[in-house]
């Protein structure tokens, strides 16, 4: 049986390493961050099913992550804070938080309100049609659009731009592109990535004035409606 994977975002490291002990022991699959970027990076990544999210990080704070994640994600949030006042509050919630707890708080308090944020998760926490500019992409139905007109991709190229859609405006390396697409197991050539590259640019950019994948020099490749610095 799967375990329940719960992201913990915290820079305290007693407390970070407090729950992911006691989470351990209740049955669930712990995953601990320490960094807002970090944290962010593990919620594209590792998939968590719920999100135990610190309010004041180094990096990135908690409600910043929290609007990012609600752009691609309804994994539930529960915020993390040891500020109690009610703006506070609305605040975290209104960035998309699912609840909110104030430190200290009881561990079994917290368990009670990870299962009742767990039971009002929906079956799919993923958008399943991303949108950049005029480029469509629907996950279920696995069809991607451009200016009204489709675009065939085969199984690869259609991998290769969920991710680059699910990670739009991040510039991401030949390395992560391969972990993610190809898989951590691949062992042929790294310039793999700049081959489907080209073929993705032949069939969803090269017909269009707004070109969307750029090439970012000595760093790797970004999608994005903005023209790139390279």
């Amino acid at each position: 049986m799967n375990r329940t994977k719960v992201l913990i975002v915290e820079d305290d490291g007693r407390l970070s390493r407090l729950l992911e002990l006691e989470l351990e022991h209740a049955g669930y699959h712990p995953h601990c961050e320490r960094e807002g970027k970090a944290g962010l990076h593990a919620v594209r990544f590792w998939k968590p099913d719920l999100i135990l999210l610190d309010r004041m990080l180094p990096g990135m704070d908690g409600t910043e992550i929290c609007r990012l994640v609600r752009k691609f994600s309804s994994v539930p949030i529960l915020m993390l804070t040891a500020k109690g006042e009610v703006a506070d509050k609305v605040e975290g919630l209104d960035c998309g938080a699912d609840d909110y707890i104030t430190k200290p708080f009881h561990m079994e308090e917290l368990f009670a309100r990870m299962r009742a944020a767990l039971r009002g998760k929906p079956a799919s926490d993923q958008v399943q049609q991303l949108t950049i500019h005029d480029l469509i992409l629907d996950t279920a139905g696995r069809t991607v659009y451009r200016g009204g007109s489709e675009i065939h991709l085969t199984k690869r190229e259609f991998d290769l731009l969920e991710y680059f859609m699910r990670n739009h405006g991040i510039v991401l390396t030949r390395g992560q592109i391969l972990d993610h697409v190809w898989s951590e197991e691949y062992e042929g050539e790294a310039n793999i990535v700049d081959v489907y590259i080209r073929y993705l640019r032949g069939k969803m950019d090269d017909a269009f004035e707004q070109k969307l994948l750029h090439t970012v020099r000595g760093v790797g490749y970004v999608l994005d409606a903005k023209e790139s610095d390279s």
